[in-house]
C-alpha cells in the first residue's frame, strides 16, 4: 500500500539548508515557486531522484540567478534564455559511508508557462502562464504533481489531476485528452511505455487506445529522441513489458520493424515453429536476470576477499579474480556495456525471417539466421542512430557468434572448437556465454538441463584451454613483419597463406602457441611452397 506524506512530512524533506536558502529566495522576491514532475512523484513512491525541476510563476531565470548567489562559492548558473530556463549547479562536501566526498547537485528553473503547438511540429508556441497552465502541459498525472515551496504553504502538493490516485493505482494517464497530448508531442507516446515500464504501471484505458490512434506521429520525432526512450526502456528491470506495449500500440512495427516482424508462427503439415516475437523477449528477461546475478556474485566476492585478506592483497586479488563463470571481480560493467549487452540479445534472432524454409523431413529451418541477423545490425543501427563504434561491432560479433557454443556443446566438446571459439570472441566470450545460456527457453526440464550442463562443460574448457594456449586476444608468435624479413618478401599472398596456415594450425592444437614452434612450422610450410629463408650474415 502507498503511503501518501503529509504535508508536514513534505515540508521536513524541503529542510535541507539548499531548499530553505531556495525557499528564502522565492520569499524575499515575492514569487510563488513548487518542485514539480518526476522528483515529486519518485520521493512519494520512494525511488532515487535527483532531478530537481522548479516552476517559478514569474521569471525561472532571476530566480535561478539569484538562487546561485545565495550558494556562493562553488554554484554556477547557466541560462538558457531560447528556452526560458536555467540551471544552478554546484559542488559541496557530504559524508556517504563514512567518507567525505565532494558531490554535485543540480536544480532546473523554468516560468509557468502555458504551450499550443503546430500540426507538423513537436516545438510549442510558449507563453507565460500560471501553475494550473503549466500542470496542464504536463505529459501524465503523475508527473503534474507540484510542491509548494514558499514558507507559507511549504510541503503544500498541489495536485488538479489526481496523480496521487494513479500513484496508487499504478496508472499511467494523461492530464487532459490523451490524443491531444500525443498529437502536441509524440515523443510523449514513447515517454508513455517507459514510465509503465520503468514503473511497472498499467496505460490507462483511454490513454492506450490514443497510443494506436497517433502512432504515425512518432514519424516526425528524430531518431535521437526516440533511441533515448528505447534505451530507458532497455534498461529497464522488465525491458520486456515495454516491448509488448510498443508492439500492442503498433509503435514497434513503425521503430523496429526487424523486431516486430519476429511475431509470426507458420504450420505445414502440422509443424509449427515458435514465436520469436516472445522468444526473445524471454531471452531479453533472462539476460537482464543473469546480469544482476553475476553482479550480485561480483560483489559479494569482492566483501569475501575483503574481510579475508589484508588491504595490501584485497587490490592485487580483485584485480586478477574471475569467478567460475568467467565474472570480473574487479569493476562493475558500465551502464553502455550492460546496455548493448541486452541490444544483442534483442537482436540475437532477427535474421530469422529471411533464413525460414521448410524441409519436408526435419520441418522449419532457420539455417545461418545468425549471419543474416548480424548483417543487419548496422543498417538498423545507422537508421535509429545508435553508435556505429566499437558498441555496433560488437552486438554485431555476438549477433554473428551466438549459435557457436550450442553447436559446440552439442557436439563433442573438441579443443579446437574451443579455441576458434576463443579466438573470435576475444574478450567478449563472457558475455556470449552469458547471452547463449540465457537463449535456453525450452518448456522441456530435461533438454534445458542437458543445455546447461553441457554449457559448463564448454565454460570450463574454456577456462583449461586459455590457461594452457592463451587463445583469447590471439597474436600469432610469428607475425607477418617477420616472415617477410625472413624471406626477404614484400607484401605478397604468400605471406597472408602462411599467417593463415600458422593461425589455423595453432587453433587446430597441431602447433604449441610458441615462437619457436612457430617458426619452424613457418619454415617447414614455406619450403613446401618453394621458398627459402635468407641466409643470416
Amino acid at each position: 500500500m502507498l503511503q501518501i506524506p503529509t504535508q508536514a512530512q513534505l515540508a521536513a524533506h524541503l529542510s535541507s539548508p539548499y531548499f530553505q536558502k531556495l525557499s528564502a529566495t522565492v520569499d524575499a522576491m515575492g514569487l510563488e515557486a513548487y518542485i514539480v514532475g518526476g522528483y515529486v512523484r519518485d520521493f512519494i513512491l520512494g525511488r532515487p531522484s535527483k532531478d530537481v525541476d522548479v516552476v517559478v510563476v514569474g521569471s525561472g531565470i532571476e530566480v535561478a540567478q539569484a538562487f546561485c548567489k545565495q550558494l556562493g562559492k562553488g554554484a554556477h548558473c547557466s541560462v538558457f534564455r531560447n528556452f526560458g530556463t536555467a540551471q544552478v549547479k554546484w559542488r559541496h562536501w557530504t559524508t556517504i559511508a563514512g567518507k567525505r566526498v565532494h558531490q554535485e547537485e543540480e536544480i532546473e528553473f523554468v516560468g509557468a508557462r502555458k504551450e499550443s503547438y503546430s500540426h507538423d511540429s513537436r516545438k510549442p508556441i510558449v507563453e507565460n502562464g500560471t501553475l494550473d497552465d503549466d500542470q496542464r502541459r504536463r505529459d501524465f498525472t503523475i508527473n503534474a504533481l507540484a510542491v509548494c515551496l514558499n514558507q507559507e504553504r511549504l510541503g503544500e502538493l498541489v495536485d488538479p489531476f489526481g496523480g496521487l490516485r494513479d500513484l496508487e493505482d499504478g496508472i499511467i494517464a494523461t492530464p487532459l485528452d490523451p490524443d491531444i497530448t500525443f498529437s502536441d508531442d509524440p515523443l510523449r507516446m514513447m515517454r508513455c511505455i517507459r514510465f509503465a515500464t520503468q514503473l511497472n504501471f498499467q496505460i490507462e484505458e483511454e490513454t492506450f487506445e490514443a497510443l494506436s490512434r497517433n502512432k504515425e506521429r512518432i514519424k516526425i520525432i528524430s531518431a535521437e529522441r526516440v533511441i533515448d526512450e528505447l534505451n530507458k526502456i532497455i534498461l529497464a528491470e522488465h525491458p520486456s513489458k515495454g516491448f509488448i506495449e510498443l508492439h500492442r500500440c503498433g509503435l514497434l512495427e513503425i521503430i523496429l520493424p526487424e523486431l516486430a516482424a519476429l511475431d509470426i508462427v507458420e504450420e505445414r503439415n502440422g509443424r509449427k515453429h515458435k514465436n520469436n516475437f516472445y522468444h526473445t523477449l524471454e531471452v531479453l528477461e533472462n539476460l537482464v536476470e543473469r546480469q544482476s546475478l553475476a553482479e550480485e556474485n561480483r560483489l559479494s566476492k569482492i566483501a569475501q576477499l575483503q574481510t579475508s585478506l589484508p588491504n595490501s592483497e584485497t587490490e592485487k586479488t580483485k584485480s586478477d579474480s574471475d569467478d567460475e563463470n568467467g565474472v570480473s571481480l574487479c569493476a562493475a560493467p558500465t551502464k553502455d556495456e550492460i546496455l548493448f549487452h541486452r541490444w544483442a540479445a534483442l537482436l540475437h534472432d532477427i535474421g530469422k525471417p529471411k533464413s525460414k524454409r521448410w524441409d519436408n523431413k526435419i520441418g522449419w529451418t532457420f539455417h545461418n539466421h545468425n549471419y543474416l541477423g548480424m548483417r543487419m545490425v548496422k543498417p538498423l543501427f545507422r537508421r535509429l542512430k545508435l553508435p556505429l563504434d566499437e558498441r555496433m561491432k560488437y552486438v554485431e560479433k555476438l549477433v554473428d557468434l551466438h549459435m557457436r557454443p550450442i553447436n559446440i556443446a552439442d557436439d563433442e566438446v573438441t579443443d579446437s572448437a574451443v579455441r576458434r571459439l576463443l579466438f573470435d570472441a576475444g574478450n567478449d566470450i563472457d558475455d556470449l556465454m552469458m547471452l547463449c545460456e540465457a537463449d535456453i527457453t525450452s518448456k522441456n526440464e530435461r533438454r534445458k538441463q542437458n543445455f546447461y550442463a553441457n554449457y559448463k562443460l564448454v565454460r570450463q574448457k574454456l577456462v583449461d584451454i586459455e590457461e594452457k594456449d592463451r587463445i583469447r586476444n590471439f597474436q600469432p608468435p610469428v607475425d607477418g613483419t617477420e616472415i617477410m624479413q625472413l624471406f626477404d618478401l614484400k607484401p605478397c599472398q604468400e605471406i597472408g597463406a602462411l599467417k593463415s596456415a600458422l593461425k589455423d594450425a595453432i587453433l587446430d592444437g597441431e602447433v604449441p602457441n610458441e615462437h619457436d614452434a612457430a617458426l619452424d612450422f613457418i619454415l617447414k610450410r614455406a619450403a613446401k611452397m618453394g621458398l627459402s629463408p635468407m641466409k643470416r650474415m
